[in-house]
């Protein structure tokens, strides 16, 4: 059998990539009826998000938590001592979710009848697709509606030099085997920031570095400098407005040098430095020039629809370049596409409604404009903060930085966004999103009664802040 072509079948749906725009797409169509196949690259369903990007990062999140949960725990009247970070524990903690979790993805596939390959896939024509099996194994399968879910990958610039294991990516930082004494970390977006807080928590010496004014840049300006206030109180390094200059990796450290906008500069050596600067569209090998689908700046252009330029080939998730490369983004457009090839007419994809949440201590969460943004769009704004500290649970749970914030439209009191910095604001974020798909305004917001203590108060009470006066302060 070897060099012959082994034929998979025909198909409906073929999804190229089983990551969580992928595989969701995949059990959507078959929920749907439709004989729905997925081809992944990796051993398992899952992509980059449950194998080296969203899912182990929460579980390092998870044990630093804990660690500095044990740390602070005599201020809840627990006395836990020489509390300390197994490392290679952590590790197989980490690798349990994983699998669990991919686990659940191939029962779910199975349950809807989804054909899964492991393979690297081709496009062939706008109808079929070639996979390398490996073991010099090639499968050729044909589909009346193809969806591209391929996801992105790390960005590895130029300027630094990955070949040497002291400069790393976050793939390679969740399989590390020690715990570094110093790192640099840079980049102070969501993953910038997630890995300064676990080596934080994990013991290491950080210093954060970041190229525009503040941390979190697509943040609201006021969780942005909150999010400092509390690094800094964590003894993390933070060099905004600073440029990295050269990176110099020898046999013990990292060379560093960075530069600020005034001129001054900064020469240290650093253990490891860690680049987390975004993520880049990953389509190499999938023939895209070859069926013609257009491409833009290394992005799949697609309609509202999810459709590229060819119109039975529909692209997902970090392909994509008009929504955000975030997993939950990759789902929900692989739902609007798959409805839309069995003749459903969904709800489309608003950008601007779309969360942002970002896990490191403390986290920050985010729907809708900043209070910049709504000014720049023209709106008479009206904001208010509610801080976490002024909540019963809040000081139940020992919360000392964080607020809820909302911003609103002054003349009819429409909430334009939310924003909150805080323990679980990436869970107090949802109430958020139904606030802003449902249009409300804060008066709608002020007369919805919440549960005493919770968090999620807090979202009342700055409500209230925008109508009248908060309660609670």
């Amino acid at each position: 059998m070897a060099g012959k072509t082994e034929q998979l079948g025909q198909f409906d749906v073929a999804v190229i990539g089983g990551g969580p725009g992928g595989y969701v797409a995949a059990i959507k169509a078959g929920q749907l009826g439709l004989k729905a196949v997925v081809i992944e690259k990796d051993p398992q369903p899952g992509g980059t998000c449950l194998h080296r990007g969203c899912i182990p990062t929460k579980a390092l999140l998870q044990s630093a938590h804990v660690l500095d949960l044990a740390a602070d725990s005599k201020k809840f009247g627990v006395n836990i001592e020489n509390a300390k970070l197994d490392l290679a524990g952590v590790m197989k903690y980490k690798g349990r979710v994983v699998k669990k979790n991919a686990g659940g993805v191939e029962y779910l596939l199975k349950k809807n009848k989804v054909t899964l390959v492991n393979g690297f896939a081709t496009l062939e024509s706008a109808t079929s697709v070639v996979v390398d099996l490996g073991e010099k194994k090639t499968g050729k399968l044909t589909a009346k509606n193809i969806i591209l879910a391929t996801g992105s990958v790390a960005a590895r610039p130029g300027f630094l030099d990955f070949s040497h294991d002291r400069v790393m990516t976050s793939d390679e930082a969740l399989q590390i085997s020690e715990v570094p004494k110093h790192i640099t970390v840079l980049g102070a977006g969501a993953v910038g920031t997630e890995f300064a807080s676990i080596f934080k928590s994990f013991g290491s010496e950080v210093v954060l570095v970041e190229m525009l004014p503040r941390l979190l840049p697509l943040e609201d300006h006021d969780c942005s400098d909150e999010l400092l206030k509390a690094f800094k109180k964590r003894k993390i390094e933070c060099r905004v407005g600073t440029k990295l200059e050269k990176a110099t990796p020898g046999a013990k450290h990292v060379a560093v040098e960075l530069s600020t906008e005034d001129g001054k500069t900064e020469k240290f050596n650093t253990d490891i430095l860690l680049c987390a600067i975004g993520r880049w569209p990953f389509t190499d090998g999938l023939g895209l020039d070859k069926v013609g689908v257009k491409v833009e700046n290394g992005f799949v252009v697609t309609d509202r629809d999810q459709r590229t330029s060819v119109p039975n080939i529909y692209a997902i998730g970090d392909i994509v370049g008009t929504t955000p490369l975030l997993a939950h983004s990759a789902s929900a457009e692989g739902l609007v596409a798959v409805e839309i090839i069995a003749g459903k007419n969904p709800p489309r994809i608003d950008p601007s409604r779309i969360p942002s949440a970002t896990y490191c201590h403390p986290e920050v969460a985010s729907v809708g404009m900043t209070e910049q943004k709504a000014k720049e769009s023209g709106y008479d704004v009206k904001s208010f903060k509610f801080p976490f500290s002024a909540l019963g649970k809040g000081g139940i749970i020992g919360a000392s930085h964080g607020f809820f914030k909302l911003v609103s439209d002054a003349k009819y009191g429409e909430i334009l966004g939310v924003h909150i910095i805080g323990d679980h604001a990436t869970d107090l974020i949802s109430e958020g999103c139904a606030i802003l798909g449902l249009e409300s305004t804060a008066a709608d917001l002020a007369h919805i009664i919440h549960p005493h203590p919770t968090l999620s108060e807090g979202m009342l009470e700055a409500a209230h802040g925008l109508t009248g006066g908060a309660i609670h302060i």
